[in-house]
């Protein structure tokens, strides 16, 4: 249906020159009459008129083919019935020439739709076998599904752009074979024409600007790689510059990169095209009021993670405590520090949160120039038993957990004296931070159970002393 309708506007545009001309014909008769009687001697004129000498069908042709004739009344009945015929004759070819055009290019457009609707039905049937869904790092992004109505509307589109597109082609073409529509066709090719000449000319004259921008590109990128490079040495240790440690890289390498970045855009700006015009400085900067206004907190986050990656209170993989939240640190950027329980809960913590908490990193004593993490528990025991036997218990206890090193040994403290009971606490060295839960159960199983192998019971009895009067 949509195809007849462009096809008739088609045909029915190409007999405007028809009608035009038609009515011109059918205003030519009066005209020539009033013209011939406008030209008709008066009764003075005819008595003062000499008698010509010359034939009264003796002419002269003079520019652009008009017929003129010397003599007298004869002349437009003549020049009218020798240019009718050739006219006539010229339009009629012209008209078999528009309907060949209008034609040809219903045919095409009757193609073109045929053969996209053909495409249309192919992927929609195999659209679910041949079309794979759009996956980016195990996320799905778009179904085939999707993929196939997208681009069944794409074909849609482009069907409905070129349909418009010969049209719009083809009117010019039929108008401009008619005089009297000539210059409709030629406002309409100015329509195309035109756009098309200002984007190529301004094309044009912004390639030295683009080969500017080219290189400006090109040497930041790779400025940028050379970053990298020695970043990643750093990183892993091939390279090593006193006083910068290999952690550190990563994160200067980024901060390098922002600002070269910057630097880069800076300098490509002034070759951009409308650069100059205030719409596009007063839109730039109306998005940096707004990036202003609505990054206060990131901003400070940003801050403070960079003073926390150079004050370097822990690594990636560390145990720590944060808020009275203990775990392993799983992630470290400028913005945010997750951390990962023993519970296998993820807490995440802002920068600036945690630039003014207090932080305890557990695993800096475990490094190779430490002895190791101390971990300690109390006790309380009744006076009844010496506190050598007590000493002796925890000593062995601590001894038999697994994780607990033996040099430096284990020790025990008496942190108090109550009213009924003193308090032991019991401290052991271990590199194995990690497990750190795993070696305090076992310990407190193997203090039970030294108690019970010496027959004490570890229950504190609380009483009092009534006096009598």
């Amino acid at each position: 249906m949509k195809q007849c309708i462009a096809i008739f506007a088609l045909v029915s545009l190409c007999f405007i020159p028809w009608n035009i001309l038609a009515q011109e014909e059918s205003e030519t008769p009066d005209s020539a009459q009033e013209q011939a009687v406008q030209q008709q001697p008066g009764p003075e004129q005819e008595l003062i008129k000499p008698e010509p000498e010359v034939p009264a069908r003796d002419y002269d042709f003079v520019e652009k083919g008009r017929l003129k004739a010397v003599a007298g009344g004869e002349t437009d009945n003549i020049e009218a019935e020798l240019s009718h015929e050739p006219l006539l004759k010229n339009f009629s070819i012209r008209l078999v020439f528009a309907l060949l055009i209008v034609v040809l290019q219903a045919f095409l457009i009757w193609l073109i739709w045929k053969l996209l609707k053909k495409l249309s039905v192919k992927i929609e049937d195999s659209g679910g076998t041949k079309i794979k869904p759009l996956v980016v790092k195990k996320f799905k992004l778009l179904s085939a599904k999707q993929i196939t109505g997208a681009i069944l509307f794409a074909i849609k589109i482009f069907k409905y752009v070129i349909t418009v597109f010969q049209l719009f082609i083809t009117l010019p073409i039929v108008f401009s074979l008619f005089p009297q529509t000539k210059n409709i066709a030629s406002v309409l090719f100015g329509y195309i024409l035109t756009p098309l000449k200002s984007i190529l000319l301004g094309f044009v004259r912004y390639i030295p600007n683009l080969f500017t921008i080219v290189i400006i590109i090109v040497i930041a990128r790779y400025a940028l790689r050379g970053l990298k490079f020695f970043a990643t040495q750093i990183e892993k240790g091939r390279l090593v510059i006193p006083g910068f440690y290999a952690d550190w890289a990563y994160p200067t390498y980024k901060i390098f990169q922002v600002l070269l970045l910057a630097f880069t855009v800076a300098i490509v700006y002034p070759y951009l095209p409308g650069s100059e015009s205030r719409i596009f400085q007063g839109i730039s900067v109306f998005i940096g009021i707004i990036f202003s206004l609505g990054s206060t907190g990131a901003i400070g986050n940003l801050v403070a993670g960079l003073v926390i990656t150079y004050m370097r209170p822990f690594k990636i993989g560390d145990r720590v405590q944060i808020k009275e939240i203990t775990g392993f640190v799983v992630e470290k950027n400028l913005m945010v520090v997750r951390i990962k329980t023993h519970k296998n809960e993820y807490v995440t913590f802002p920068n600036q949160l945690i630039l003014g908490s207090n932080i305890i990193n557990y695993n800096t004593s475990s490094d190779d120039d430490e002895e190791g993490l101390i971990l300690n528990t109390e006790i309380t025991f009744g006076y009844d038993v010496p506190w050598q036997t007590i000493h002796e218990i925890l000593i062995k206890a601590a001894l038999a957990t697994n994780h607990v090193q033996k040099k430096p040994m284990p020790f025990v403290l008496q942190t108090g004296l109550d009213d009924f009971y003193a308090r032991y606490q019991i401290n052991c060295y271990t590199k194995h931070v990690d497990k750190a839960p795993a070696i305090y159960a076992e310990l407190y199983e193997n203090i039970q159970n030294g108690f019970k192998s010496a027959g004490l019971d570890p229950t504190a009895a609380h009483y009092h002393i009534i006096s009598e009067k």
